[in-house]
């Protein structure tokens, strides 16, 4: 199988006027840190609000966004495990509005939602490379 590499240019390109594939990456490791806070039963604290606000800049290298995407998979992965002999069933709330769910309900939205952006930044990917 052929390995294809995005320049830095293009991990922070939008053809389309799609999210660039840095913000994907940069949003599944973020994301995975604030649902899994929550499945924790904490609320964010200001560093991961900043990290939020932040997800969209532009001028990302590439191995600034892999190192990141890398250590939240490795971190991710560890909390995950450390839940699982919780009862699933347990109340959580998510956000400023404590939006109710379960922690069942947060894990099973963790998967959900890093699939979803994983697809983006795949298919965001190959629409850089057809462009080439």
């Amino acid at each position: 199988m052929t390995q294809f590499s995005l320049t830095d240019d293009e991990l922070n390109a939008r053809p389309s006027n799609l999210p660039p594939v840095a913000f994907q990456l940069r949003h599944v490791a973020r994301s995975l840190d604030r649902l899994l806070t929550y499945a924790e039963g904490r609320s964010l604290s200001n560093d991961q609000l900043n990290a939020l606000r932040n997800e969209m800049q532009p001028n990302a290298s590439s191995q600034a966004v892999f190192a990141e995407f890398t250590a939240a998979l490795e971190l991710s992965g560890q909390r995950v495990r450390g839940l699982a002999n919780a009862d699933l069933e347990q109340a959580r709330t998510v956000g400023k509005k404590a939006l109710p769910t379960t922690l069942g309900g947060l894990l099973v939205h963790v998967a959900d939602h890093t699939q979803r952006h994983v697809g983006q930044a795949i298919t965001t990917a190959k629409i850089i490379l057809a462009r080439r």
